[in-house]
């Protein structure tokens, strides 16, 4: 056979579905990396060894990496040195929207575990009163996104603020001191922001609309494993059924992982809505509306469509 023959041969071969999967057969998974915050199903999770117990007869084992807030998980994610975590509602936008390698895997409804605190003594009262004011929240993550649904309920825009990009860590710090006006954030540290650092509650997230949380995982992951990122839904998924009905066993695990104190995470814990699902069409369809809104506000560099991003259980 000629050189050019057998390239050309070659090359055609490379074109064909599976071929390097036989050529070259990718290495059996042995370890699940799983990223987690303060918070959440996955805490219940760690602590209570589901995850373990379920993948160690499998010869999997789970490594748990913890962080600070939503933006960086997706960046580790992104690059594979996690492969799946529970963020808020707006890290996926801008994580898509900078072409992150991950996937919506199942989402989870909010309720009343974040919003927006003012100090005590705070001459804010109403939304409105936020004009001129500095507001903290981390860029990108949920909190972010309260804060751009409390400015179109009181009619003003991102303009009429200084936003004050914090780190949860940071902001607890600067609210107590008085450097920031008012806090966007989400629970344990929307806890501690009322019982420890002199807070109180201006808007509770439900108050100007729905929002989710999502699990999300690298999806690569997720596209060589899809038996084991579904047995991981099943887990969370059984996990938090168990959570909904043990609240108090909550906020012990919780405060066990986290090192926050009990009564803060039983707050935390009371208020939370645990129930793990696939991505539905509604929930696609409210997701879209945070990116619109983002791009909108020229807060990410491109449109992105969500629904490109979600990976289902049957998908090929």
């Amino acid at each position: 056979m000629k050189r050019r023959d057998f390239l050309t041969l070659s090359a055609g071969a490379a074109l064909l579905p599976g071929f390097a999967r036989r050529a070259c057969a990718q290495p059996a998974t042995t370890e699940i990396r799983i990223g987690y915050q303060k918070n959440g199903v996955l805490v219940i999770a760690r602590q209570r060894r589901t995850l373990e117990d379920h993948f160690g007869p499998q010869n999997i084992g789970v490594k748990w990496v913890e962080f600070s807030s939503g933006p960086p998980m997706l960046e580790a994610m992104n690059v594979g040195s996690i492969h799946y975590g529970a963020v808020g509602d707006s890290p996926p936008i801008f994580a898509q929207a900078a072409g992150a390698a991950i996937v919506y895997a199942a989402g989870q409804p909010i309720t009343n575990g974040q919003g927006i605190l003012v100090p005590q003594s705070s001459p804010i009262r109403t939304l409105t009163d936020l004009k001129g004011k500095r507001v903290g929240f981390t860029k990108g993550s949920s909190a972010h996104n309260v804060v751009l649904l409390a400015l179109a309920k009181a009619g003003l825009s991102y303009a009429d603020i200084t936003p004050v990009y914090l780190t949860p860590p940071d902001a607890g710090p600067a609210f107590a001191q008085g450097s920031i006006d008012a806090w966007s954030i989400w629970d344990p540290y929307f806890a501690i922001g009322e019982l420890k650092q002199n807070g109180r509650i201006l808007l509770n997230a439900s108050d100007v609309g729905r929002t989710h949380s999502f699990y999300i995982a690298n999806r690569e992951f997720a596209q060589r494993n899809r038996q084991i990122l579904k047995q991981i839904i099943d887990v969370t998924s059984a996990t938090a059924q168990w959570a909904e009905q043990h609240r108090d066993e909550v906020a012990q695990s919780l405060a066990a992982v986290t090192g926050i104190a009990l009564d803060i995470q039983t707050i935390a814990a009371n208020r939370s809505s645990f129930a793990v699902g696939l991505i539905t069409d509604d929930i696609i369809a409210t997701q879209q509306g945070v990116a619109d809104r983002f791009h909108q506000l020229g807060l990410i560099p491109r449109p992105i469509v969500v629904r490109d991003a979600v990976w289902t259980p049957t998908q090929a």
